[in-house]
């Protein structure tokens, strides 16, 4: 009963802010007019320019979802195969050349690679889901590749060596089995750092507009007003922390089901 109520939970704290980032669009009917800064009028009333809140709402979903999504996807597309072949790998000149400058990278803080682009590079949502997910691409690969040596160099992948298993088997059939589960962990820790880094990104001027339809730009613009009209900050403030925790308690539940230890992956491989 505690697993199902989990699942209904985690279903629609995701489900919900989803559903209104990709229909919200549709909801509007043409351009949204000013009125008077946040004043508490109407449903949700209006914003630092005197939009209304209720349509920034419904337009402001797509964008920060999109990007969030695209820049983690991004981020493990890159992050996870680099550290499954470092950690897999008997050479210790190959793990260097891989990690090392990826350490560089880590080293370098997530708010001055975003000052350093905002200077430089185009605005554009596709600058900016390069940039959230060239920040999260080290630890991907760190995090992937910290959970994958205990697998690589264990005695169940000596057995398969000795088997003359192929590597895709052995990295991917039981390596990357094996750590599916702390990388459905990171996951859901990734697309929060990334929401976050959206709405810093878009604060300093990289991706949307100061002024953009945004959940993200909605609760960093609208914190002045905070005291006067709160619903401009707390709604879409609320929309962003469901949506994060609803992700891992999505990706929880359904790995739950998953049989969890590496050796009994191994097995069923070898089978």
């Amino acid at each position: 009963m505690n697993r199902r109520l989990r699942t209904v939970g985690g279903a629609v704290l995701l489900g919900g802010p989803l559903l209104l980032a990709l229909t919200g669009p549709l909801l509007v009917d043409g351009p949204t007019g000013h009125g008077r800064p946040f004043d508490p009028a109407g449903p949700l009333g209006t914003d630092f320019v005197g939009r209304d809140v209720v349509d920034q709402l419904l337009l402001g979903g797509r964008s920060v979802v999109l990007v969030a999504v695209a820049a983690t996807t991004l981020a493990y597309l890159v992050g996870v195969p680099v550290g499954l072949l470092a950690a897999t790998t008997r050479h210790r000149l190959v793990d260097e050349l891989l990690m090392r400058p990826l350490d560089l990278l880590l080293a370098v803080p997530s708010l001055l690679l975003l000052i350093l682009v905002a200077a430089t590079a185009p605005r554009g949502p596709v600058t900016l889901t390069v940039l959230v997910a060239l920040i999260a691409l080290p630890e991907v690969a760190r995090v992937t590749r910290a959970a994958a040596l205990p697998l690589a160099h264990g005695t169940v992948m000596e057995a398969m060596r000795l088997y003359r298993e192929t590597w895709w088997r052995r990295a991917i059939g039981h390596v990357a089995v094996g750590i599916r589960r702390v990388l459905a962990a990171d996951a859901g820790v990734r697309f929060i750092g990334a929401l976050y880094l959206v709405a810093t990104a878009s604060f300093l001027g990289v991706g949307v507009a100061p002024d953009a339809a945004d959940w993200a730009v909605m609760v960093d613009r609208n914190r002045t007003g905070l005291f006067l009209q709160p619903w401009a900050v707390v709604v879409p403030a609320a929309l962003i922390v469901a949506m994060a925790v609803g992700v891992n308690l999505v990706a929880d539940r359904l790995l739950a089901g998953h049989r969890s230890t590496a050796e009994r992956d191994a097995v069923e491989v070898l089978r």
